[in-house]
């Protein structure tokens, strides 16, 4: 069997408030594997957004072991995180997080233009990416030339131009009507299919349905872990 590229043992989160110690997460253990489509579901306060920053190595637990591809997270030093969140993971978040005066091109160039990548590069690669997308007519585009949809679309292809190991998508569709919202499931759907991992962060069971693996938190303890049988299922473009 594959290893997993994710593996977290008995990992725990406790913030001070104060006197008062709150654990969002509570010995919490979880593997991924390549290629796998996972959901993380909970209720807000559950501690889903808490393991997923810990996921994307943008916070880290107060005990417990995160294992990246084999390598120990609580060894790593900044530099070694900020390589494995710009080249490894690739985020779509809610609220897209998209340079307003940047065009579509500019903004799926950014990660390429932190890891140094020369223009010519970049910028092909860029184009690829929102091409992949379909928003090949759009490059030049600035976000509030945009609709909500298409926004999504730019911060996937950013989250994409790395490759990366891995596609950390949380509420990706929690600002878009219902028919835009299944265009991006859809697009999910194609990237699984064509050999990404995706670990999608939700609060929408009608979202969590297109994962083919559920993982339900509730006060910060997995509260189950199953398969998904019948996942919505979208014929591949």
């Amino acid at each position: 069997m594959n290893q997993p590229i994710i593996e977290i043992e008995h990992i725990s989160k406790v913030y001070e408030m104060g006197s008062e110690e709150i654990f969002a997460l509570r010995d919490v253990s979880l593997s991924i594997y390549p290629n796998e489509y996972v959901a993380i579901m909970g209720p807000s306060g559950s501690g889903k957004s808490t393991l997923m920053n810990m996921l994307g190595c943008l916070d880290t637990p107060s005990s417990g072991v995160y294992n990246f591809k084999g390598l120990d997270v609580n060894e790593m030093d900044d530099n070694d995180l900020a390589t494995i969140r710009n080249k490894e993971i690739g985020f779509v978040f809610q609220t897209f997080n998209l340079l307003p005066r940047a065009s579509s091109l500019r903004n799926v160039e950014l990660p390429l233009i932190y890891a140094g990548e020369s223009t010519t590069k970049r910028k092909q690669r860029a184009e690829e990416v929102l091409a992949s997308v379909g928003l090949q007519d759009r490059m030049g585009h600035k976000p509030n030339e945009l609709s909500g949809g298409q926004r999504q679309r730019v911060a996937i292809a950013r989250a994409l131009i790395t490759n990366p190991a891995i596609i950390l998508a949380d509420e990706p569709t929690g600002n878009l009507d219902s028919k835009t919202g299944v265009e991006i499931m859809k697009l999910f759907h194609d990237l699984h299919s064509k050999g990404n991992t995706i670990i999608l962060v939700t609060h929408e069971e009608d979202i969590a349905r297109h994962a083919h693996r559920i993982v339900r938190l509730k006060d910060g303890l997995i509260e189950s872990d199953e398969k998904n049988s019948q996942p919505t299922y979208y014929e591949t473009i």
